[in-house]
Parts: C-alpha cells; structure tokens; sequence
C-alpha cells in the first residue's frame, strides 16, 4: 500500500491543482457513498449534522469508500468537537466541524482532531493505521497533516473571524455553508446562496485560504456552481448531495418515460 493510504490520497489530490468534487451522503447507507466514489467522485463526506449518519454508520461508510479505494470525510453535529477523534481514528481523512464562529472554536475543534503539539487528541487509531499502512510511529508523526481538520464558515461571526479562524494551528481550511450563510447575512430574510452577499464572502475566503495555505471548501448545489467555484480557488467541493442526485435522476427519467 502507497505510504499513507487512502488518507494520503486526499491531500495528494488538493495538492495537484485540480478542485476534488466531494460526494456528500445524507443516506446512512454505506453502498451509496461508494457508488459515488466508484463513479468518479475524489471524495466522499458522510454528514452528521443534517443527514441520517451516526458514528455506528460512519464506521461501516468510512470502510465502503476505502473498499473503492477514496478518501472519507465526515461533519459531524454542531458543537460535538470530541467526535472528531473518533472519526479520525476510525479512518477518516478529514473532519468538517458546522458552526465554528471564532478563533476559540477553532482551537477547540483542533484540540480534538489534532495530536501534540497541534492538539490534545487522544491515542487510539487503530482502524486509521491500517488505512494509512504506515507503522504506528509513522502514523504518528504524519496524522496532523495526512488527516484534515476543517471549519465551517456559516454565519457573520465566522465570516469576520474567518483570519483568526484559519491562523489557529491544526486548522487546515474551511468549508463555506451558502445556505446558512445567506441567511445569516440576510437577518433571516432569505435562502440565496448564490446571491451578491455570498458571492463576495467566497471570494474573500478563497482569498484568505489561498493567502495561507489552507483549503478552501465550499458546498455547491450543482456542477456548474461547483467548476466555477473551483476556477476561483476552492480545492474541495460538492456536487449537490446523494438526495438531491437521486431526485434529479428520478424526475429526468420519469419525464423520459412518460413522454
């Protein structure tokens, strides 16, 4: 096995310049992500926060997606830092924390997915080692870097902090949520992830993130937000989700079928 395994490939891919297109699973189905990933997706990410996932599930997900030999990540629940250490022992490449709004919630995101002396992470990795195939001692002293720790900027606060967010060490990007954002910077008034408002928060994030040296994420709703996107600086994004796939498969077809 390469050294570092399928946790290698994900920084490998965000490294060739080339935007990696995440498969973002709402499904708790562990056969869903790793369709998506055999079907050409760089990465999958099982979602905790909005979608059916649990660590029980992520466990068997995680696997799936490594069986189709791609990198796994995970979001878990807003405000469950301690998670992360699970993930990432159970193998997955990166975590994406919701809702981290200040410097001191990034520092406390990094304690946990982070080993010393980035972070207070506890040692217990043992489905991750064999995944990286690397000796426990080369693990590691690799894990900090192969293994992502990723903020997500949401709301007002985040997008203000968004500098201290990323110079808090162990956080390796962030991950821009539109929708939310939107609605944050519209006082509740509307959904427009695609508005002005947004528009000039992602670029000032990807302007941040490429600064740095971090990753710049962002979930898209489509293919096409997601190429535009990537040819302004973003390294990691989404095509829509699994539901939202499936749905859009299912009505074309149907409209097919019935003439």
């Amino acid at each position: 096995m390469t050294a570092g395994g399928a946790l290698a490939r994900l920084r490998a891919g965000l490294a060739s310049g080339r935007p990696q297109m995440l498969a973002w699973s709402g499904i708790a189905d562990p056969a869903v992500p790793e369709l998506m990933t055999r079907g050409g997706f760089d990465a999958a990410l099982l979602d905790m926060q909005h979608g059916g996932w649990d660590y029980a599930a992520c466990l068997a997900g995680i696997s799936a997606v490594g069986f189709a030999g791609k990198p796994c990540l995970a979001r878990t629940p807003v405000g469950e830092y301690a998670l992360a250490s699970r993930l990432l022992d159970a193998g997955a490449a990166g975590v994406v924390a919701p809702m981290i709004n200040s410097a001191a919630d990034a520092r406390v995101f990094a304690g946990f997915a982070k080993f010393p002396p980035l972070g207070e992470r506890s040692w217990g990795p043992l489905r991750a080692i064999g995944a990286s195939g690397l000796t426990a001692d080369a693990y590691l002293a690799s894990a900090n870097d192969l293994q992502l720790a990723i903020a997500m900027i949401e709301t007002r606060e985040a997008l203000a902090a968004l500098e201290a967010i990323l110079d808090v060490p162990g956080i390796d990007g962030v991950l821009v949520g539109p929708s939310d954002l939107s609605i944050a910077l519209s006082n509740g008034a509307r959904i427009d992830p695609d508005g002005a408002e947004v528009d000039a928060a992602l670029d000032h994030v990807a302007r941040a993130c490429n600064a740095r040296g971090k990753v710049a994420s962002a979930f898209c709703m489509t293919g096409a937000r997601a190429a535009a996107l990537g040819r302004r600086g973003y390294g990691l994004l989404s095509v829509g989700n699994d539901q939202i796939l499936l749905r859009q498969a299912m009505v074309a077809e149907l409209a097919v079928a019935r003439g």
